[in-house]
């Protein structure tokens, strides 16, 4: 049986291309409402039907606002060993109202914080560096803590957190750096 030639000229369902580009959008990732929306908009999708669209899959729970933002934490500040401060920027940039976020930002410690930061300095603290010469300390301090800043840390604890680990990789016997390596 042949098409039916005006079903080829006929414009597509505008709510069945919008549901057809947010469970592309969610399939590859979870996203908030407002990446969800801002994606519908760029495919020129209506305001309206994009609202439409959204809040049905708002309604069945395939979007939720809180659940993403407690992943998010969970997975950048394990990742990426950010501090609350850049998470806050991250999930506000995604359209997570501050409420949300705070909450998603408690699962958070500050100790958690501050480990995943000593840990990524010690990671980054270049072995073979001799700290006990001024100057080589001074530069690796303001290297390391301009790296934990980038990532959202406060300036007077990323100094604090550095100097800590330095200190406490120096060996007081020889003066100079503990290699981390036997």
């Amino acid at each position: 049986m042949p098409e039916d030639p005006r079903a080829a000229d006929a414009e597509p369902d505008p709510f069945a291309v919008a549901q057809a580009i947010v469970y592309r959008q969610l399939t590859a990732s979870p996203k908030s409402r407002l990446q969800l929306a801002r994606k519908l908009a760029e495919r020129n999708i209506p305001e309206h039907v994009a609202e439409a669209v959204l809040d049905k899959f708002q309604e069945v729970r395939l979007i939720d606002d809180a659940e993403f933002a407690d992943m998010w934490v969970r997975s950048r500040s394990q990742s990426r060993k950010l501090a609350k401060g850049a998470l806050r920027r991250e999930l506000a940039d995604k359209g997570i109202d501050q409420e949300t976020a705070a909450a998603a930002l408690r699962q958070l410690t500050d100790a958690d914080e501050e480990a995943a930061a000593r840990t990524l300095v010690e990671r980054k603290l270049r072995p073979g560096t001799d700290l006990s010469i001024p100057a080589e300390r001074e530069k690796a301090v303001r290297r390391l803590a301009s790296m934990l800043a980038r990532k959202g840390y406060q300036p007077s604890q990323a100094f604090r957190i550095v100097n800590d680990v330095i200190d406490s990789q120096q060996d007081p016997d020889c003066g100079g750096f503990q290699s981390r390596y036997p």
